[in-house]
């Protein structure tokens, strides 16, 4: 799903193969990302543009692995939202309930969009998974979140490991409540110990699985010519990796990938967060219900945003289909179905990913 920033632990072979790349090209593509983030002015468009600028503003939204899953069509007064089951994930994600919730992502950013640019935006949701989105004048709201949609990112930096107040906390609670979702608040260091203890039997179970191993490699994007190329995937710069030869990287990449490496650099990231907020939904409900989650993650990421903070998530607890009970139990969540894990906390932005052309998303 959103987001989730998997990252090769490179160790030696990156701090030696740096130089291989000429030089760390990072810049350049934060450079193209900040172009790409930038929203029309609202008021600026009308008629099919104004159309297209939601999009623009839904395409900002976290996709598992990046893969950006969704196609828009564009009606006179409508605009649907389908799933690109081309881009889904089926090692990660065999059922894809990642994809669903990306599309939940993509949803919220729209709404808000639409407020912003004098709409007001009624989704509809298919047996299909497709979102019929009906969009009618209304007077225009420039919210807080939807400033914080070119901003958000998620991060598999470390944080300051200081604590979020009381009030932060159910601010962030109340934002991403709603659609179905029950939210579980983690932020005890033995109850995080905890997390990190499921996080770690995740990365055990996938990275033994040569399915999982591959369709990770074939996401990763390994210069800044490489991700530019696609638009899409997971670029190692936005992770805080020099940049190599993709011929030389694709290569070697395996031999760095391990559930050790993940699960030390999981660690890290969880003992320095403010805490962890563990979103859960009925099981049984299907894309519906996983399309909800995923717009109070959005909600929940945009409020953060907004805050200051960062966040990021760890899912590998709730991708392993034999580890998602008894974690839930863990957790007090009963039959629940845990969809995602999202850590939380304030730290140093990273370079944000790309994103494809409209033209590459729009039927």
């Amino acid at each position: 799903m959103p987001t989730r920033r998997r990252v090769m632990s490179y160790g030696a072979l990156l701090a030696g193969g740096a130089t291989l790349a000429g030089c760390d090209d990072t810049g350049v593509q934060q450079a193209t990302a900040q172009l790409q983030r930038r929203l029309a002015l609202p008021g600026s468009v009308d008629g099919r543009e104004r159309l297209r600028t939601l999009v623009h503003a839904a395409t900002l939204a976290p996709s598992s692995h990046n893969t950006q899953c969704w196609r828009f069509v564009l009606g006179r007064d409508s605009i649907r939202i389908e799933p690109d089951t081309t881009r889904r994930c089926p090692a990660v994600d065999p059922d894809d309930h990642h994809l669903f919730v990306s599309l939940g992502c993509a949803i919220e950013n729209l709404v808000l969009a639409a407020l912003a640019h004098g709409l007001k935006a009624e989704p509809r949701i298919g047996a299909d998974g497709r979102v019929d989105i009906a969009l009618a004048p209304v007077r225009q709201q420039l919210a807080t979140r939807y400033m914080a949609i070119p901003q958000r990112q998620t991060t598999r930096g470390p944080f300051d490991g200081r604590p979020l107040p009381a009030a932060t906390w159910r601010q962030l609670e109340d934002t991403a409540s709603g659609d179905g979702v029950t939210l579980r608040l983690v932020n005890d260091t033995a109850r995080l110990e905890r997390v990190l203890d499921a996080v770690a039997a995740g990365h055990r179970v996938q990275f033994s699985d040569a399915a999982f191993v591959d369709e990770l490699v074939q996401w990763l994007r390994f210069d800044a010519g490489e991700a530019a190329a696609s638009g899409d995937g997971l670029f190692v710069g936005c992770s805080g990796r020099p940049s190599l030869p993709p011929w030389l990287a694709r290569r070697l990449v395996r031999r760095f990938l391990s559930a050790g490496a993940e699960t030390d650099l999981a660690a890290e990231q969880l003992r320095s967060s403010a805490g962890v907020v563990i979103v859960a939904s009925d099981g049984a409900a299907g894309p519906a219900g996983w399309i909800g989650v995923g717009r109070a993650f959005q909600r929940l990421a945009l409020e953060a945003t907004a805050a200051g903070l960062q966040l990021s998530l760890l899912n590998p607890p709730v991708e392993v289909a034999a580890l998602r009970g008894p974690f839930a139990a863990a957790f007090g969540l009963g039959a629940l179905r845990p969809d995602l894990v999202v850590r939380i906390g304030r730290g140093a932005r990273r370079p944000d990913s790309l994103r494809r052309p409209l033209g590459a998303v729009i039927a």
